[in-house]
């Protein structure tokens, strides 16, 4: 008789609290990522880092431009070159690994401290939780690439002008690197969010994330054409296809609609796998 009383006094609980609303599971997300003192430490030391590779390039550009003979500058100012300073390769590769780790410990730091059992407890509907952890992560990154786009552009830019090597962002090709690295931030994030969702280990989930992000475009070619299709399926081919200036010449090229795709379907699957893998087995 007593269990019977306590499982009614608990359905009547259940059915008399409202649920959360989403809105409500976006405040609790919010409020979980910055908690953590790491958090805006971590975001600000890799913007910082990120430019300063930039600005760098640009600074030594700028150093050793009266070294250069004259037909180095002509071709540096009629090649827009100065786009390759806006965001370099280094910068890209820096970025990729800082806010995909910062992605992966969103999820991964709830389960390594059990407080994922609790969200659950409180919410059960976990994919709702999870969808909302996703929208907080996405758009606190997004708003941090593309501080970390814009500043190292105008910044780059306003060094080179000095030597009247600066473009403005209305150059061809501009505007779509901006872009691109910006929201290459987010979808970093995402791929780490999705890895820690499966793995649920913080070691394990940064290697995995650094071998599909980084390794994986090394070890593939673009000399072979299996290879190359292979290259043109991975987010990092993508933004060196979408920040590429000047003529695009390669063996198999590829469009920018291609990569913006895949810019996308990455970002996509990346957030389904998120919200739906905390069902695959018990917390």
């Amino acid at each position: 008789m007593t269990s019977l009383a306590t499982a009614r006094t608990s359905a009547e609980l259940a059915v008399g609290e409202p649920r959360a609303r989403f809105r409500d599971l976006l405040a609790s997300e919010w409020i979980k990522l910055w908690s953590l003192r790491s958090t805006p430490w971590s975001l600000l030391g890799a913007e910082l880092v990120v430019i300063a590779f930039n600005v760098g390039i640009a600074y030594d550009h700028y150093r050793y431009w009266p070294t250069f003979d004259r037909e180095h500058q002509a071709q540096f100012i009629e090649q827009k070159m100065a786009l390759w300073d806006a965001f370099t390769t280094n910068a890209g590769m820096i970025l990729i690994l800082c806010f995909s780790a910062i992605g992966a410990l969103a999820v991964v730091g709830e389960y390594s401290t059990g407080m994922i059992r609790t969200t659950f407890a409180a919410v059960p509907a976990r994919r709702s939780v999870m969808a909302a952890k996703v929208v907080v992560v996405a758009g606190v990154t997004t708003v941090c690439g593309a501080m970390v786009a814009g500043a190292s552009f105008a910044l780059t830019q306003a060094v080179l002008s000095a030597r009247g090597a600066g473009v403005s962002i209305g150059e061809p090709g501009a505007l779509r690197l901006v872009v691109a690295s910006a929201l290459l931030a987010p979808l970093s994030a995402l791929v780490g969010m999705a890895i820690g969702t499966v793995l649920r280990h913080s070691a394990s989930t940064i290697v995995a994330s650094v071998v599909v992000l980084l390794v994986l475009p090394l070890v593939v070619s673009d000399q072979r054409h299996w290879s190359a299709v292979l290259a043109h399926t991975l987010p990092y081919e993508a933004w060196m296809r979408l920040v590429q200036a000047g003529q695009y010449e390669t063996l198999y090229p590829w469009s920018l609609g291609g990569a913006w795709c895949v810019y996308g379907a990455w970002a996509l699957v990346a957030a389904v796998i998120t919200v739906t893998a905390v069902h695959l087995r018990d917390q």
